[in-house]
C-alpha cells in the first residue's frame, strides 16, 4: 500500500522557457517528503532538447532564433520537442517513495477521457489516441528526488513543429515513421471543445481523484525570475543552451531502438583526450557514465570495448551488450 501524501498544485504564468524549467528544477530540488506536486506551464515558440542532446543535429536553431523563437535544454533526456501556446506541458515531482510513474500517466489519461478521448501509453515514452502521438514524456531522477514531465498537444501549430525540429533519416528509420505530422496529434482535432484551460481543470479533477486526496495547496507563480536567479543564470546561459563542444576529430553515430548514440573523440598522443557524447535516451546517467569511463583512455578497441563492460552492473545489459557489439564493428 503506498504511502499517504500531500497534494500541491502549481502553475507558472510565464511563457518563458527559461523561467519555466528553473521553476521546475526549484520545485525538484525542495520536494518535501510525502508530497506530489503537479505543476503545469506553457512555453511559446522554443523548442527543448533533452540533456545529452546535441542541437546542431536535432534542431534548425537559427531559423527558430530569427523568428523570436528560443532554444532551451532541460535536466531529463529523450527528444527534442517544440513548445507554442498550444501546448501544456506537466510535471509531476516527489521523492521516489512516493514516485508513480504509471499513476502519472494514469492521471493524463483520464484527464483526456474526461472529454470522450480514448488514449493509451505506447513505445518509450509516448501517449498516443488512435496510434498518434499527442504526449511525449521523459524522467529525472537525483537521489532521492524524482520528476515525469511531459508535453499535451492541444492545438499546437503542427507545421511550425516540422519546421524547427529535424527528424534524423536514421531515426525515421528505425521508428518507421513518414514523417512529424503524420505521427503527431492534437486534441482539439479529436474534441474541439477541448482547450487549455478545461484540459488543466480536468487534469486537477483526475489528479485527486487518482490520489484519493485534496489538493492542499494551489500556488501560482508570475514569472518574476529573481526568486531563483542562479537557476535562470544557468537555464539561459549559451553554455547550457549549446555547450562548449570543439571540433572533435573522430565521430561514430548509431541509432539502436533505446535513443541514438553520437560518439565524439579527439586524441593525444593515442589517447582519448575530450569526449562528448550525445543522445536521445531517456537514461541521462548512462550517457555521462560512458563519457567518464572512456575519458584518458588509450584509443584502442578493445580499452573502449572494455570500460564500457565495465558498466554492465549498473545498467540494462542488453543495453550494454548492442552498445560493445557495435563499437566493435567500427574502423579502429
Amino acid at each position: 500500500m503506498q504511502n499517504k501524501c500531500t497534494l500541491k498544485f502549481v502553475k507558472s504564468t510565464s511563457f518563458d522557457p527559461w523561467y519555466n524549467l528553473s521553476l521546475e528544477e526549484c520545485l525538484f530540488n525542495n520536494i518535501k517528503e510525502n508530497e506530489v506536486i503537479l505543476y503545469l506551464w506553457q512555453n511559446d515558440k522554443t523548442v527543448v532538447i533533452g540533456r545529452n542532446q546535441n542541437p546542431w543535429r536535432e534542431c534548425r536553431y537559427n531559423e527558430l532564433e530569427q523568428d523570436g523563437g528560443k532554444l532551451a535544454r532541460r535536466l531529463s533526456g529523450g527528444g527534442a520537442v517544440y513548445h507554442d501556446l498550444g501546448n501544456l506541458n506537466f510535471t509531476f515531482i516527489a521523492k521516489e517513495k512516493l514516485f508513480n510513474i504509471n499513476k502519472h500517466l494514469q492521471v493524463i489519461i483520464e484527464a483526456v477521457k474526461l472529454f470522450k478521448i480514448n488514449a493509451e501509453f505506447s513505445g518509450r515514452n509516448d501517449i498516443l489516441v488512435d496510434g498518434r502521438k499527442f504526449s511525449g514524456n521523459a524522467f529525472y531522477y537525483s537521489e532521492n528526488n524524482c520528476y515525469h514531465h511531459g508535453t499535451l498537444l492541444v492545438s499546437s501549430d503542427i507545421n511550425k513543429l516540422s519546421k524547427y525540429l529535424q527528424v534524423s533519416k536514421e531515426k525515421i528509420k528505425s521508428k518507421g515513421i513518414k514523417s512529424v505530422e503524420s505521427r503527431v496529434v492534437n486534441l482539439n482535432s479529436i474534441n474541439s471543445h477541448i482547450n487549455i484551460n478545461n484540459l488543466s481543470k480536468s487534469l486537477e479533477i483526475s489528479f485527486q481523484d487518482l490520489y484519493n486526496s485534496e489538493i492542499r495547496e494551489i500556488k501560482i507563480f508570475d514569472g518574476d525570475s529573481s526568486k531563483f536567479e542562479n537557476l535562470y543564470e544557468k537555464y539561459s546561459s549559451w553554455k547550457w543552451r549549446y555547450g562548449e563542444t570543439p571540433n572533435f576529430e573522430i565521430n561514430f553515430y548509431n541509432r539502436f531502438l533505446w535513443g541514438d548514440l553520437d560518439i565524439n573523440l579527439n586524441l593525444k598522443d593515442g589517447f582519448i583526450c575530450d569526449v562528448a557524447i550525445f543522445s536521445d535516451s531517456l537514461d541521462t546517467k548512462l550517457i555521462r557514465d560512458i563519457e567518464e569511463a572512456i575519458k584518458n583512455q588509450r584509443f584502442t578497441k578493445n580499452h573502449i570495448i572494455e570500460k564500457v563492460d565495465n558498466l554492465k552492473n549498473f545498467y540494462d545489459i542488453n543495453v550494454i551488450e548492442e552498445i560493445k557489439s557495435w563499437i566493435s564493428k567500427q574502423d579502429i
